[in-house]
């Protein structure tokens, strides 16, 4: 894992939402090298400590109506425009820093923020400001026979935690969730994102001041590095709930380590299956899009599946390596490859690679069973597409392959938060409980029963 900061934060007193107008507290100061200053046994106090005021932030969100918590999102959008200078400045620090410490140049796409990017920022922001409070949505309800009144109502994590890298908009993602479905946030986002997470974080704070939110609503712990994401790791019964995002390594290490419970995300080994009957022009403008709009995010395309019966594979690999993806192929396709069209052999690493990057691993396959046998031996469950005009080969499709999304004659890219109307997310979920899928709004609520009697007893 990586290193990451932290950022201390002045207490808030009291479990009850302030009015709007009621005096903010103190900003928080930023302390200096605080890991190498503590013990391991001091860092686990600091975090605790920061946990304890999110436990009493997120009692105070879990009051706030709709009204306040839009107000807040909107400050929020409204600060990281006035702060977009400050933002960039800082950003242009970490790539910098990136570049000479060889990053990818995936992960430096990952890391980067544009004025573009923050607009997006706040565009998510105010879709989500617009979208329905889940707090209080019943899920379910009855009167039994012996009149009692029941309800399950979504109410709030409480304490959400995410431990993530080298993606700042994530910063954003993840607060604006939490702050909408009434919880408090911890973020742990890096070493490789310090600064401009750092100023991202103060605006976050200051917004919610602004509008008699408490600050330590949003918190972070990336200042204790490594010995504070373990200290988060081991916060059960101070954290609610922990969501990795990141790389294989980064999820795997949180999964096998935390005593918190996780919600495991994100790792996209994604196909997609051109079957016999697919249109040459929808297959070569789809696999267009899943693998060059941005090749760095989960939910591009990794592997590419082709029925030996299918015509669109020369248009497809053409139109592939025109724009510079590398393709790693197996003997069938190597063969059915026009001459001008490089290729490298593909080998059993290749089946279960998430490049994130412009390459792109290709087979042959002789029928729909075969390409379902191979998705599900090497897919991570994230999301599988299919692109067919044969009905009976898309419902086969949807009911045998077992991926958090499947897609049927549309872009991978789409298994998306915000493109599926959840206005952003914390993350992919490719887990089955609990949350599956992009993690919007609801998966950030669990459930409460509530009873409501007129002095019955049981018998």
């Amino acid at each position: 894992m990586t290193e990451a900061l932290i950022h201390t934060t002045a207490e808030n007193s009291g479990d009850t939402a302030a009015a709007p107008g009621a005096q903010k507290p103190a900003p928080a100061a930023v302390p200096g090298s605080a890991a190498g200053a503590l013990s391991d046994a001091g860092i686990q106090d600091a975090v605790h400590a920061i946990a304890d005021r999110s436990r009493q932030a997120a009692r105070r969100m879990a009051m706030a109506n709709r009204a306040w918590k839009d107000r807040a999102l909107r400050a929020v959008g409204a600060a990281l425009q006035e702060s977009t200078q400050a933002i960039l400045a800082a950003n242009a620090k970490d790539v910098a820093a990136g570049k000479a410490n060889g990053t990818s140049a995936a992960l430096l796409d990952r890391l980067t923020l544009t004025e573009a990017r923050i607009d997006g920022l706040v565009a998510a922001l105010e879709n989500l400001a617009n979208l329905p409070d889940p707090v209080g949505n019943v899920v379910r309800g009855q009167t039994l026979p012996n009149g009692l009144r029941l309800r399950q109502v979504n109410v709030p994590m409480g304490v959400v935690a995410a431990i993530y890298e080298a993606r700042p908009n994530v910063t954003v993602d993840i607060a604006g969730l939490a702050l909408k479905s009434g919880n408090a946030v911890i973020l742990r986002g890096g070493s490789a994102a310090e600064a401009t997470n750092g100023v991202l974080v103060r605006v976050l704070r200051e917004a919610l001041e602004s509008v008699g939110l408490p600050a330590d609503a949003v918190q972070t712990v990336d200042q204790y590095g490594r010995a504070g994401a373990n200290a988060l790791m081991r916060a059960r019964g101070r954290v609610d709930v922990l969501i990795p995002r990141g790389g294989r390594d980064l999820i795997q290490a949180v999964v096998n380590n935390s005593a918190v419970p996780v919600i495991e995300t994100g790792e996209g080994n994604v196909h997609i299956f051109i079957d016999e009957s697919a249109s040459e022009d929808m297959a070569v403008e789809i696999l267009l899009n899943a693998k060059t709009q941005r090749p760095s995010v989960c939910n591009t395309v990794e592997t590419l599946l082709v029925h030996s019966g299918s015509t669109a594979l020369p248009a497809v690999a053409t139109a592939l390596a025109k724009a510079g993806v590398r393709l790693h192929v197996d003997e069938r396709i190597r063969v059915a490859l026009p001459a001008s069209i490089e290729s490298s052999p593909a080998t059993e690493q290749d089946w279960g690679t998430e490049y994130m990057d412009l390459d792109l691993a290709v087979a042959m396959v002789d029928s729909l069973d075969e390409a379902v046998k191979h998705i599900r031996t090497w897919t991570t469950g994230h999301t599988e597409a299919i692109l067919t005009n044969n009905l009976s080969n898309a419902e086969r499709f949807i009911a045998e392959v077992d991926s958090a999304a499947v897609i049927v004659n549309a872009s991978t890219r789409f298994t998306d938060g915000g493109e599926l109307g959840l206005g952003a997310e914390v993350g992919i979920s490719t887990q089955k409980l609990h949350a599956r899928g992009p993690m919007g709004l609801t998966e950030l609520t669990t459930t409460k029963w509530i009873v409501q009697g007129e002095g019955q007893v049981r018998g």
